[in-house]
Formats: C-alpha cells, sequence, structure tokens
C-alpha cells in the first residue's frame, strides 16, 4: 500500500466510533502535504488558508528597529568549502532573513513571494515562546516552582505517562514518556496519530494524548525531543493563565514587546472547541520574531521595560546537560556549539539566533525539504559567521 493510500485508510480508522471530522476532505489532504519539498515555500507563510487561528493581538506603539542596510560582505565555511551569503540563502531554502547588529537592521531581504507584512509559521520556535510565558507565569506565582509536579497542576495527567514528572523535566525533554517524534507522517507511529487526528481532521486535542501516554525511561534521565511535551506546558500556561493561550501572550509579551502585527496559533478544532497547536503553530512576521529576539538578547527586556525576569531568560537559554558536538539544549531552548549563543529552532528551517556576546540577532525563514540533513549545519555555519562578521 503506497504511504498516501495508508495515511487515508489511517485516517478512516482514527475517526471509527468519533464524530466524523468537520474539515473539508481536500482541506485535509492539503495539510497532510503542506510539509513537502514541492508546496511548503508557500504554505508556510499561508497556515490562516489551511488552519482554524486564534489571534494573539498587539496594541501600542511598536518598537523601533532603526535601520542600516548594508550588503553581506562576508563568506562563511561548510565542510570545507567558502560561500557567500547570496549562495547561502539559495542553497538553505530561504524564504527571509534578518540580521541585527546592536539593534539595528544591518540586513533585510524577501523572496519567494514574501514580504514585510507576510506572517510566516515558526513551527517548533512555538517552544521557545512557550518558555518565555512560563517565565512570565512564573513571575506572577501562577506557576510556584518549575521543580514542582505537573500533576499539581493537570491532574487530568494522574496515572499516565506524565504523573511524577516535573515541569522541569518535560521543559528539558526528558519527559520519558513513549512518544517518538517523526514528521514522515504516511507511516505509523504515536506522533503521525496524533498529527492526523487532531492537525490533519480536528477530532481529538493535541494534548489529550498526554492523558494516556505511557512511560517508557524514567523522567529527567534521557533526552528525547517531543512535541507532546511543549503541548503539555501549553495547557499548563492555559490552566494557571485562567485564559487560553492566545489572551495571556497577548497581554504578558506580544503587547509588551511592541510587535507590528498580529500573531496567530494554529488551532487543533473548531472555534469554541479547539486549542491553540502550543508544541509548534505560532505565526508572526519576521520583524515581530526578530523584537522576540531582541528582547532575549537584552535578557527578557522590551522596549519599555522588564517582560520576563532575566534570571528566567539566562536559565532557559543554558544548556541543562553537557553539550555534545552539536551543541545542547535548556528549557526550550536550542545552544550552539562552543558558542555561548542561543536559538528558537522550527521544523525545517526556522531559526531566531541569539549571540549575545556579539550583540547580534538573526531571523531565517525557510523552506528546508523534509529530511534534510545538510541545510540545517549550514544554516549554523552561516549564522556563526554573521554573528562574527564586524558590521557597525
Amino acid at each position: 500500500m503506497s504511504g498516501r493510500m495508508w495515511a487515508w485508510a489511517m485516517g478512516l480508522c482514527l475517526v471509527a466510533g468519533a464524530a466524523a471530522a468537520q474539515v473539508p476532505p481536500a482541506l485535509q489532504e492539503a495539510r497532510r502535504h503542506m510539509l513537502d519539498a514541492n508546496i511548503n515555500t508557500l504554505t508556510f507563510h499561508n497556515m490562516e488558508e489551511l488552519f482554524t487561528t486564534r489571534t494573539v493581538g498587539r496594541a501600542g506603539p511598536a518598537w523601533t528597529l532603526p535601520q542600516a542596510d548594508r550588503p553581506l560582505d562576508f563568506t562563511y565555511s561548510y565542510q570545507g568549502q567558502t560561500y557567500t551569503p547570496d549562495q547561502f540563502l539559495e542553497r538553505t531554502y530561504t524564504n527571509a532573513l534578518i540580521v541585527i547588529k546592536s539593534g539595528r537592521i544591518v540586513h533585510e531581504l524577501y523572496r519567494n513571494n514574501t514580504g514585510p507584512q507576510t506572517r510566516f509559521m515558526g513551527w517548533s520556535m512555538t517552544k521557545s515562546i512557550v518558555s518565555t510565558l512560563i517565565g512570565a507565569a512564573l513571575a506572577e506565582g501562577r506557576i510556584k516552582s518549575i521543580d514542582e509536579q505537573i500533576t499539581a497542576y493537570l491532574p487530568e495527567l494522574k496515572g499516565g505517562g506524565y504523573d511524577g514528572t516535573t515541569i522541569r523535566q518535560i521543559m528539558q525533554m526528558r519527559s520519558g514518556v513513549d512518544y517518538e517524534e517523526r514528521y514522515d507522517f504516511a507511516n505509523p507511529s504515536t506522533a503521525q496519530k496524533n498529527h492526523e487526528s487532531s492537525l490533519v481532521q480536528n477530532v481529538t486535542r493535541f494534548a489529550d494524548a498526554a492523558r494516556t501516554i505511557k512511560r517508557i525511561h524514567k523522567p529527567g534521565e534521557v533526552f528525547a525531543y517531543k512535541t507532546l511535551d511543549t503541548a503539555v506546558l501549553g495547557w499548563l500556561v492555559e490552566r494557571v493563565a485562567g485564559t487560553n493561550v492566545a489572551n495571556y501572550m497577548a497581554q504578558k509579551l506580544w503587547e509588551p514587546l511592541g510587535t507590528e502585527a498580529p500573531g496567530f496559533f494554529i488551532m487543533d478544532g473548531a472555534p469554541g472547541i479547539g486549542r491553540e497547536f502550543t508544541g509548534a503553530g505560532f505565526n508572526a512576521t519576521a520583524r515581530d520574531y526578530a523584537r522576540l529576539g531582541l528582547m532575549w538578547l537584552h535578557d527578557g527586556r522590551g522596549p519599555t521595560g522588564q517582560i520576563v525576569p532575566a534570571a528566567w531568560v539566562q536559565e532557559a537559554t543554558r544548556p541543562s546537560a553537557p553539550e555534545g558536538p552539536t551543541g545542547g539544549y535548556g528549557l526550550q531552548f536550542w545552544t550552539a556549539a562552543n558558542s555561548d549563543a542561543f536559538y528558537a529552532l522550527g521544523l525545517q528551517g526556522q531559526y531566531i539566533y541569539v549571540d549575545q556576546k556579539a550583540d547580534t540577532v538573526v531571523v531565517k525563514m525557510s523552506y528546508f525539504p523534509p529530511g534534510d540533513d545538510k541545510a540545517a549545519p549550514e544554516t549554523l555555519a552561516f549564522m556563526a559567521a554573521a554573528s562574527a562578521w564586524g558590521a557597525k
């Protein structure tokens, strides 16, 4: 049976005994293929055409980003070869690129029918945003400590794989639950079933898989990246905030950040039923992602004051275990190897890269082909070179 026919058959099985999906079949099929290399340069900045969405509002004056445009007159090395930034754009499937030095945009470009008003899918860069929201909730006393067990706030998880797991362990991607992260959604896996049921057909809520998931490792012992972990953290934010995640984010992050455009989450169900897909579903303009990067660069400070505590940003962006050759992981942030730089990373090439020592933020919105194993390390080589570049 072909992968496409298998996915169709699996979809029928998933809805057996449940309410029929309200998502039209043609739209379901578009969602199944939104990651595909022949279309993702468009789908990654048109998610509002594919999903129900929930707006993250903005208000007040925008954080001014002074511009001092100049050519990217440096080179970078990858696998023994030297390349120019112009070569980098096509080699690594770039839709948009912003480089900020010392608080000024020194380079900004858009490709493939995108522009400053385009809102790009951040994919798992959303995880770093959720981390920031948890920092805000801690500062308000809504969460007492991330060393508390998750069931203190989400008793619905008692008896399952998350029972006995702390918030910190979930943030470190060390929950130990049996959820294999993979994106070849034509092949059977727990992740595939959850993706199909929640995001394609909208007949279940994505985070609800955490209620019955089993445990495979002792909490805290094994690092294993899982979008379900962050969906649980999003559920935590919703619970302690007493409102939906989009509303809390608007109040505590998006408005104080001085964003210039509303953002939005894709939803795992219709209005009144669905939740924000907090594991990987936030969309924003490249400039507003750059504002997030600047806020992290300045240890949680925005245009008018502290948005989240500096201590939180420092802890979240520090590796929680010794780094390996490719870097490490903090509390929903990645860390760059042999560097103090850190970054938010999204599926198939979405980046907010922050180097505090170099006073540099780089935003890159991409359309990597699924399974590409070269574009990501080459992008990090470019980011390091951009940080070292002596633009003034």
